[in-house]
């Protein structure tokens, strides 16, 4: 299927969203029961309205994450539409990754009649001020705002000066955004902001409508649901699963020590490189064992996760 075929698809589903009894503004939200059963696998804490909330501990030991480890291990499990690349990026120094719970939303070309009975019901509700700003409002501390604007450019910049700086003040995060952003200047200004976008444009947002708010998102190639984890360095962007999170977390701390040892090893002149590049023998197996007791208060790993390692040799 071609990416118009697929774009056509993902519009129809959007706007099927919309039908049903009428439309309303609830109907571009999922409720707090629908959430839960489309993220069933989540077995942890939520947020109120029902969006899987990962704990910080796995948000901060996230941050260490290479995007091929965590590609790798959701590849495996069935999960091959999680990665995204080819961004500009806001904000993104060398080495510098962003990563937080996501918020999702969704835009499409304008359509004054759903467009205006969409923004009537919602101002009824009580939303303030124009439909773009809506999601920014939910957003959490550490979550990312994920936000599909279907890559137009002109009269479809949604984010400026005064939304990024409101994206920042509520999570202390930045932005994924599958569309183009405006005042880059105003927007470089705001320390901490990250920002990954297509482009940027001086025109402003007169042909986007908002449609969805916490439903699943396409960016790009990839589908992201409201409690992915957003994983992004300048590689690229993985949406992880949040029942994957932990495990992402471990099989990296894992990868990552053993190319630590075996490194060292190489240089010591202990082992080859074909040693260590093929399926470890018993003995080197006891080495890296007896490495990471020796070194463990000084490995970039936290120690409780190391003593869990050299318990459980599955890993």
């Amino acid at each position: 299927m071609n990416k118009r075929k697929i774009h056509g698809l993902v519009i129809a589903i959007g706007l099927l969203a919309l039908s049903g009894r009428g439309v309303t503004a609830q109907n571009a939200v999922l409720s707090r029961d629908e959430l839960v059963a489309y993220t069933q696998d989540w077995k942890g804490d939520r947020f109120p309205d029902g969006r899987p909330k990962v704990p910080d501990s796995i948000l901060d030991r996230m941050k260490s994450v290479e995007l091929e480890e965590a590609w790798s291990t959701l590849y495996a499990k069935g999960y091959q539409h999680q990665f995204e690349g080819n961004w500009n990026t806001v904000h993104l120094d060398q080495g510098a990754v962003l990563v937080g719970r996501a918020l999702t939303a969704s835009f499409m070309p304008k359509r004054p009649d759903v467009d205006k009975v969409l923004t009537d019901k919602g101002h009824q509700e009580g939303h303030i001020g124009g439909r773009n700003s809506w999601p920014i409002d939910m957003l959490q501390p550490r979550d990312v705002y994920v936000a599909n604007a279907w890559g137009n450019a002109d009269g479809a910049p949604i984010i400026g000066g005064n939304l990024g700086t409101a994206i920042y003040a509520n999570s202390h995060n930045g932005i994924v955004f599958d569309g183009y952003i405006r005042d880059l200047a105003q927007l470089e200004s705001i320390q901490g902001f990250t920002g990954f976008v297509r482009g940027w444009h001086p025109s402003w947002n007169y042909d986007n409508m908002l449609v969805a708010i916490n439903r699943p998102t396409r960016i790009g190639a990839a589908i992201v649901m409201p409690g992915d984890v957003v994983l992004a360095n300048r590689e690229g962007v993985v949406f992880i699963p949040p029942q994957f999170a932990e495990e992402v977390c471990k099989r990296s701390e894992v990868v990552r020590l053993r190319d630590m040892f075996g490194f060292q090893r190489i240089k010591e002149g202990v082992y080859t490189p074909g040693q260590i590049d093929q399926r470890w023998t018993d003995e080197m197996e006891k080495d890296f064992s007896h490495w990471l007791e020796d070194h463990m208060d000084a490995l970039p790993v936290p120690k409780e996760q190391i003593q869990e390692i050299l318990k459980d040799r599955s890993w």
